[in-house]
């Protein structure tokens, strides 16, 4: 069974307090281990960006339906948070990042088992309460003081694609509040306490008619490449491997494409 899990770095550092003294006492042949070789089997734990969760989510159900046995366990948020984790020591098999900047952090670790594959790619959308009742249209609405507008914080990667479009605009907006992933943003304006948010258009599809999308030009100039990699600390490296070919697979860019994610 899929479990789904959002931490931050904070918790993060719990989780390895609390896990890793259960890992020293493991024994090597730990059903739940897998092993690094065979069938997949047994557990793993995947750190992944946060507007992957829904894609990754259908990807992991198809996953254990193929091979009985298995466990994904998923732990979405901002993907700065999640490579702080990981650094930090906590146990992930596999992470998948919303930016190549953010991997790039973990790889000069040396924490990564290989190179990173880059498997998607997103561009940006503003989201507004359904109806879009302020009648924003672009970029520059935006810096309407009398619209509650709310970013993505800028170490995570939607921030920094968000500061991005914003310049190449040359819009200056003073956000209500910034957000650690860009989930939360999008929550702000379903819950309609924001009249719009910079974020994923994946995110925008998902909410469905929960909020309302505006494309905007600039968006093409703060794309952001998605790599996924097994990190070398995975104690199942044959399942994580597994997944990672089903996330990079022609399978799985189906997925990701349906989701509106660009092919990389």
């Amino acid at each position: 069974m899929i479990r789904s899990v959002r931490r931050t770095a904070a918790l993060a550092a719990v989780v390895l307090l609390t896990v890793l003294p259960l890992t020293a006492c493991s024994s090597s042949g730990d059903s739940t281990a897998g092993g690094g070789e065979g069938s997949p089997k047994g557990t793993v734990t995947v750190f992944a960006a946060a507007s992957l969760k829904e894609t990754f989510t259908a990807l992991g159900e198809r996953f254990e339906a193929r091979h009985p046995g298995t466990e994904l366990t998923f732990n979405f948020g901002g993907s700065d948070s999640l490579a702080a984790g990981i650094v930090g020591g906590a146990p992930a098999d596999v992470f998948a990042a919303a930016s190549t900047t953010t991997m790039d952090r973990v790889a000069d670790e040396g924490l990564t088992a290989g190179d990173p594959a880059t498997f998607a790619r997103n561009r940006l959308e503003i989201a507004t309460v359904p109806g879009n009742p302020h009648g924003i249209t672009s970029l520059t609405d935006l810096a309407d003081p009398g619209l509650k507008v709310v970013l993505c914080d800028r170490s995570v990667p939607c921030g920094t694609a968000a500061r991005k479009a914003l310049t190449a605009a040359g819009v200056q907006v003073t956000p209500a509040s910034y957000e650690q992933d860009v989930k939360s943003a999008l929550t702000k304006v379903r819950l309609k306490e924001a009249d719009a948010a910079v974020v994923y258009r994946t995110d925008v599809r998902a909410a469905g008619d929960k909020v309302d999308g505006v494309d905007f030009p600039e968006a093409a100039q703060a794309v952001n490449d998605y790599p996924i990699v097994r990190l070398e600390s995975s104690r199942n490296s044959a399942t994580a491997d597994a997944f990672v070919a089903l996330v990079t697979s022609p399978e799985g860019r189906k997925v990701l494409g349906g989701a509106g994610f660009l092919t990389p």
